[in-house]
């Protein structure tokens, strides 16, 4: 299906989401959950990327050795190879010098079954990332389901962890309880079953400790996510891969999984990496360790924008 026939199929709206719930998913974007198979990504240049004061890791890195641009960059395009090289369609934010952060594509939108959610970012400097990306799934063609306006909501604290169930993370300086309650609430009307993961905002967003893998199998930091969150991920019949703290740190638990029993996974992330291919998993590991410091891993830079089933 060309762009074209994706904008004849599902007409650009502003507002897709019925208040009352029921909304009905989409045909030609969207995923049920976040392992089926990715044919569709969109992804943020790093052509202005800057080193900014975003986290208390990326100060950690600019206190102690700034990101070298040039390579960062560089790793970037690995990246964009890997995805390449797995067949996945590839849809870009248009780069500006006023956007330096756009690189993290995830942060700024979150891709759902109805269409997309505009995010509340909560750093001046990123707020126009949010407008941007109005405009990049107007020219995509691809409703928006709504946009957070309770509160500051970013799109790493919105973690499908299976068909009709989101883990909703909440660390109070990047993600704000109302902003979250407000995404809850949409969502508990859509009929899914909603949490909220209450974080310490050091650990930045949910998806740097709890990401699936694939099908009742996901990475899970268990040093610093709740035993709660562990315990009820484990009562769905989810095998837990544990990634150990230091991993986590170095963004290790911050990977993509592409379906079909495929990663891209950053090469610090050695135990994780060394779990799946004992599994049978292809992994396509990245260096990611310059452009990481700036404050956000391979999951931080994808937004998923559609999946379908193996």
């Amino acid at each position: 299906m060309t762009v074209h026939d994706r904008i004849v199929a599902e007409p650009f709206s502003l507002q897709r989401r019925n208040p009352a719930g029921g909304t009905k998913p989409l045909t030609a974007w969207g995923f049920a959950n976040e392992t089926d198979v990715l044919s569709d990504v969109l992804l943020g240049s790093p052509n202005f990327l800057r080193h900014l004061s975003t986290s208390s890791l990326s100060r950690k890195h600019l206190r102690e050795a700034p990101c070298n641009v040039q390579i960062a960059q560089a790793q970037h395009k690995d990246l964009v190879a890997a995805y390449e090289h797995f067949g996945v369609n590839i849809h870009w934010h248009e780069p500006t010098p006023e956007l330096p952060m756009q690189v993290y594509s995830r942060d700024s939108s979150v891709m759902t079954p109805y269409g997309a959610i505009i995010t509340a970012m909560s750093q001046w400097w990123r707020r126009g990332e949010n407008y941007a990306a109005i405009r990049t799934y107007e020219k995509l063609g691809i409703p928006i389901y709504d946009m957070v306006t309770a509160g500051t909501f970013e799109g790493g604290d919105f973690n499908v962890i299976e068909d009709g169930v989101v883990l909703i993370g909440c660390g109070g300086a990047r993600t704000q309880e109302e902003g979250a309650r407000q995404v809850q609430a949409w969502f508990d009307k859509e009929g899914w079953e909603t949490r909220i993961a209450f974080i310490d905002e050091y650990y930045v967003h949910i998806d740097l400790m709890v990401v699936p893998i694939a099908e009742k199998l996901t990475a899970v930091c268990l040093a610093c996510t709740e035993p709660g969150i562990v315990d009820w991920l484990k009562g769905k019949g989810h095998e837990i891969i544990d990634v150990p703290f230091q991993d986590t740190m170095a963004l290790g638990c911050n990977f993509m999984s592409l379906g079909k029993d495929r990663v891209i996974a950053p090469t610090s992330s050695q135990t994780l990496i060394g779990q799946l291919k004992a599994r049978g998993f292809e992994v396509a590991a990245i260096d990611m360790s310059e452009i990481s410091k700036t404050g956000g891993g391979i999951h931080c830079m994808a937004q998923a924008l559609k999946r379908e089933p193996a």
